[in-house]
């Protein structure tokens, strides 16, 4: 297996022949992810093992999490603003040609790494994601995602346990 390295998306990835199976996701990455970096809404990462073709993305941009939404026990640790600020992972996924490798995982985990780097900077108590279907939750569900109480589909995983899987200390 060749070795693979994340990289931010720029115009020497082909995007065009990236397709993971779910229209929505190859025509985001086709059509409006590098809009999305040049406006500043959303960063894009790509793993690939020639600097060139695709085996998988993510992006990351900044959100807020209600305080109420929250289940009790993460809440109560946090201060009584009205919303904490959090990570969106936004989308994720895995070219088809490059299934079954387990490079989604290893996509999870390199945005985990780059929230947890970044915290210190930018705070963030959470990476959050909206699985757009039961596959979608299930996989982040076997990573220790929490399901929001009032939205199901709505999960997040506190930087804190993200710092303690990594042994990276609070200070």
């Amino acid at each position: 297996m060749p070795d693979y390295r994340v990289e931010a998306l720029s115009d020497k990835h082909r995007r065009e022949e990236f397709s993971c199976g779910i229209v929505a996701l190859d025509r985001y990455l086709h059509n409006q992810a590098r809009q999305d970096v040049s406006k500043g809404v959303a960063a894009a990462f790509v793993l690939t093992s020639d600097s060139a073709t695709i085996a998988g993305f993510y992006t990351l941009s900044a959100t807020v999490l209600n305080l109420r939404d929250l289940p009790d026990d993460f809440a109560r640790r946090l201060p009584r603003y009205p919303s904490v600020p959090a990570t969106l992972l936004g989308r994720l996924a895995v070219s088809t040609e490059y299934r079954g490798k387990g490079l989604g995982e290893s996509l999870l985990i390199d945005a985990m790494k780059r929230v947890l780097m970044t915290t210190h900077d930018v705070a963030s108590a959470a990476i959050v994601v909206d699985a757009k279907d039961e596959l979608a939750r299930q996989f982040y569900v076997q990573y220790d995602f929490i399901p929001l109480p009032s939205q199901e589909d709505r999960l997040f995983f506190p930087v804190k346990k993200i710092a303690k899987q990594f042994g990276v200390s609070d200070e």
